[in-house]
C-alpha cells in the first residue's frame, strides 16, 4: 500500500522538494541554539530583509560555519573539549550543533557577524520579477 501525502495529487506537479522540506522540518532538533528571527524594517521600495539571530556563546568565530546549501541555511557549530583543564564542576558542556533554516526562491545570505556571544545571519530577497512567457502550440495534420 503506497503513502497517501497532500502532495499526491496529479494537480501539483514537481512538488517532490516541498514535501522532502517538509519532512526535514519536523526533525528539526533540540532547539539548540535558541534563536531570534527578525523583519528588517526599510524605506519604501526596499527590498525584504531579514536577520536570524543564534545565542552562541562561548562559541569562537572558527567554531562556526555558516553555508547554504541548496535551499537551505545551515549553521554549524563545533567547540573542542579543552583537555588541559581540570574541572571541579562543569556545568556548560562544549557541544556540537547543526541548525538548519529553509529559505524561500530568491533569499540570499548578505553578511554574518559573531558579537557579544551572538550570531547574525542578515539575509534579503530582491523583488522578483514576473515572468510570463507565451507557448506556441504547433498544429500536425
Amino acid at each position: 500500500m503506497s503513502r497517501m501525502t497532500p502532495f499526491s495529487s496529479p494537480l501539483l506537479l514537481g512538488f517532490d522538494a516541498m514535501e522532502k522540506t517538509l519532512e526535514r522540518l519536523a526533525k528539526n532538533g533540540d532547539g539548540y541554539p535558541p534563536y531570534n528571527i527578525e523583519r528588517l524594517r526599510g524605506t519604501e521600495g526596499c527590498v525584504e530583509r531579514l536577520r536570524i539571530t543564534l545565542a552562541v556563546a562561548g562559541f569562537a568565530d572558527e567554531d562556526l560555519d555558516v553555508t547554504v546549501e541548496e535551499n537551505q541555511l545551515v549553521v554549524r557549530g563545533r567547540q573542542n573539549d579543552d583537555t588541559e583543564r581540570e574541572y571541579l564542576h562543569r556545568g556548560i558542556a562544549a557541544r556540537q550543533f547543526q541548525r538548519c533554516f529553509v529559505l524561500a526562491d530568491g533569499m540570499r545570505v548578505v553578511a554574518a557577524e559573531l558579537k557579544n556571544g551572538l550570531l547574525s545571519i542578515e539575509l534579503d530577497r530582491p523583488e522578483a520579477q514576473r515572468l510570463v512567457r507565451k507557448i506556441n502550440i504547433s498544429v500536425k495534420d
